[in-house]
């Protein structure tokens, strides 16, 4: 089975002209090593990468970290995404210059997960919990029970949760200010130039939209290409447009999940000289 993914990898590579990095699993502290040896063990590198991305989400600090290590090493980066990247991934993948989905994948809410009881939980739908209580009872209408809840907010913890919000946004702007507007330089309508400060609006704009659960209704709930262009206005490259490349990434995919699970994996990172 492990032939056959290096076969399939090769193949992307050299239909993408690319570099090839697969990250299968939860974004979690010591994925960020992963990446580096993965790239690092490549004898030759070419100036692009493609990272096929799988993931439920995880913690936006490691995404960072991993950013660092990719950009360290490659100028163009594109990300593909056969099924899910949600939360932590969703802000992982807007470091690329571009952004590759099908009719069926989804990006999600950017609500970061962080660790409370030693079980991941989204941040802002914590928060905006806590601010709902807070309302009630400025409005003499908290009951008994929801009284006790309140008063078992940990105030650090809140903090805590606020700040990994901010850090959340504040990534989100920054690469895609810095990477997907990159060649955004004239509007499309007036045909004006493109400031670096019209292009980090744009991007807080889009930023702001991901962190609004109260829009989405549920941090699992994934959100389309489709919704991603027509929502958003953002540009998502179509991955059927490229019917081989699209075969090679499902067939690639199906065959790497089927992998972790033969082998009790909970994450998964190939290149073509890490497995």
């Amino acid at each position: 089975m492990s032939e056959k993914l290096d076969e399939l990898l090769s193949a992307m590579e050299a239909r993408l002209n690319a570099d090839v990095l697969t990250l299968f699993g939860p974004i979690l502290h010591g994925v960020e090593r992963k990446v580096r040896e993965a790239l690092e063990s490549l004898p030759e590198r070419r100036r692009k990468l493609a990272v096929i991305l799988h993931s439920g989400g995880g913690v936006v600090e490691v995404a960072e970290r991993m950013v660092t290590v990719i950009r360290h090493h490659y100028s163009e980066v594109v990300f593909i995404v056969p099924d899910i990247a949600m939360s932590a991934g969703t802000v992982f993948v807007m470091s690329g210059d571009a952004i590759m989905m099908d009719y069926a994948s989804c990006l999600g809410p950017i609500d970061p997960q962080v660790e409370r009881d030693g079980k991941l939980v989204p941040a802002r739908s914590y928060l905006l919990q806590y601010e709902r209580l807070i309302q009630k009872a400025k409005d003499n209408a908290l009951t008994t029970p929801e009284f006790a809840i309140l008063q078992g907010y940990d105030q650090a913890e809140l903090h805590s949760f606020r700040m990994a919000c901010n850090l959340s946004i504040e990534l989100l702007v920054k690469w895609l200010s810095t990477f997907k507007f990159k060649d955004w330089t004239l509007t499309e309508t007036a045909r004006t130039p493109v400031t670096a400060e019209t292009r980090e609006a744009r991007a807080r704009e889009i930023a702001n939209l991901l962190m609004d659960n109260e829009r989405w209704g549920s941090h699992g709930r994934g959100i389309s290409s489709k919704v991603l262009r027509e929502e958003l206005n953002l540009r998502i490259n179509d991955l059927e447009d490229d019917r081989v490349l699209s075969s090679l990434v499902r067939q690639y995919f199906e065959l790497g999940i089927d992998f972790m699970v033969r082998n009790n994996l909970g994450h998964f990172a190939h290149s073509r000289e890490f497995l």
